[in-house]
């Protein structure tokens, strides 16, 4: 290994999207001499074990649905062996190492210093880099990114917590379980509750109130949990897991759990429990009370709309600082600020605009939000400022199946003003991903609903449903 340099212009602890992002434009373009530090896989938690694992995983579950789907379209399709989850596990973990070995190429090719390694913060200024041998450096840098990106919340302290996995075990399970409890309510547990579904698992998933997804509009979050009760998944609302038992025979668990009323209710021969209750910020043993960085009371990095800390010189973007936990959007803020930081009065006042930030989840079927949500208007215009258009219908996929296998398209558009303009779009259904990022272009542009009325409608799609809401 090449020896770590002494010095550096810009320092970027996490090699994660929004690390990379920036690390790569200072160098690239900007010609400032920068080092990353990563202590895990290069790529962050959205390639490995997250946006891109997930979405390859969701591919799969969609393909066993349209192997359901095939008779009603006239093929004679007929499965001899149940889904090989292991030989797709471990294909599926190839093409993540080969992601990685791509993202350490482009540091090269920009000209980055790449130490794979834990840094942690000795002041303002200074860093000490521990590589994997152990050896410890000092580095001394004129300014620093802070992009440690987070990391599973732990398992709430119960009798047996220790007995289920995090959000990242998912990734590791070498087996198709025939049973899992699943407990969360955010889009992470929604999306791997879909997945096992579909790929025929018993699927339970215990949530603390009615609803889940519970940040998205009510339609999404109403219509998409009517929708996991309609495939299947074993939906217990208004829980929390009281215990975990392991059979020390099996292997096998028992989940135990209250609900509102405080009675328990157990589920047994549970293969995998998950714990998908949310995503902590990585800002433990870093340093930063060394340095003086100020972070809040839930552990984020404290930063201004320009990514800026309280320390002059130190800077924090992505899911450390809690704005907007999403991929896009620390590749995004770590691209202007290697402008602003580097690219000269042109770029001054360069920033990210946090707002109409389109989101999907890969949920079954898919949803996708940007803008706000139609309470989230009422509150903001007032409720007789807001209009509300919606539609609920089948798509035309489903036209050759039978009622049980059809699910529902739902779209609401949210507007204000006398002008209408649209402030909100939220949409469930197949093909909602790929369809929501043009949608999110004329919204961030200042769409009026007349704006998408006199867009012509592609016919027969399920998108035509929203430039004819009435």
């Amino acid at each position: 290994m090449a020896p770590i340099s002494a010095e550096t212009d810009f320092l970027v602890i996490g090699g994660g999207s929004g690390g990379l992002a920036c690390g790569r434009m200072a160098s690239s373009r900007f010609g400032v001499k920068t080092m990353i530090v990563e202590g895990k896989r290069l790529g962050g938690t959205c390639v490995n074990v997250g946006c891109v694992p997930k979405k390859v995983t969701f591919n799969a579950a969609a393909i066993a649905e349209t192997l359901h789907h095939a008779k009603a379209y006239g093929f004679s399709v007929q499965e001899t062996a149940p889904f090989d989850w292991t030989t797709f596990k471990h294909k599926r973990d190839a093409y993540i190492k080969r992601l990685n070995g791509i993202y350490e190429r482009n540091l090269q090719k920009d000209g980055v210093e790449y130490v794979h390694g834990w840094a942690k913060l000795l002041s303002k200024n200074e860093v000490e880099v521990t590589t994997d041998d152990g050896a410890k450096s000092v580095v001394r840098a004129k300014k620093i990114l802070l992009a440690m990106g987070g990391h599973p919340t732990p398992a709430p302290s119960i009798p047996g917590a220790e007995y289920g996995i995090n959000s990242d075990g998912f990734f590791d399970i070498e087996k198709l379980p025939g049973k899992v409890a699943i407990v969360g309510a955010g889009y992470i547990a929604v999306e791997f509750a879909g997945m096992f579904q579909s790929l025929g698992t018993e699927t339970h998933l215990f949530i603390r109130y009615k609803t889940f997804l519970r940040h998205f509009d009510p339609m999404i979050q109403e219509t998409v949990v009517k929708e996991y009760e309609r495939i299947g998944v074993n939906l217990h609302k208004e829980t929390h897991v009281s215990r975990v038992e392991k059979d020390s025979a099996t292997g096998k668990l028992t989940v135990t759990y209250k609900d509102a009323s405080g009675n328990e209710t157990s589920v047994s021969d549970v293969d995998h429990l998950i714990w998908a209750i949310g995503r902590d910020p990585a800002t433990q043993d870093v340093g930063l009370d060394k340095a003086g960085v100020n972070l809040n009371e839930a552990g984020h990095v404290v930063v201004d709309e320009y990514e800026n800390t309280n320390v002059d010189g130190i800077y924090a973007l992505g899911d450390v600082t809690g704005k907007l936990e999403l991929t896009p959007v620390a590749i995004a803020a770590g691209r202007r600020l290697s402008e602003r930081v580097f690219g000269g009065e042109e770029f001054a006042t360069t920033k990210l605009d946090y707002d109409n930030v389109p989101s999907v989840v890969f949920a079954h079927p898919e949803v996708g939000s940007v803008g706000l949500s139609e309470p989230q208007a009422i509150e903001k215009y007032g409720k007789e400022n807001v209009k509300v258009y919606k539609t609920s219908f089948t798509a035309m996929y489903y036209a050759m199946m039978e009622p049980e296998d059809k699910a529902p398209t739902n779209y609401k558009l949210v507007v204000v003003g006398p002008e209408e303009k649209v402030v909100g779009l939220h949409i469930m259904g197949l093909g909602s991903g790929e369809m929501l990022q043009g949608f999110g272009v004329a919204i961030r542009m200042g769409a009026t609903k007349k704006d998408f009325d006199r867009c012509v409608a592609i016919h027969p799609t399920s998108a035509e449903e929203i430039v004819t809401l009435k």
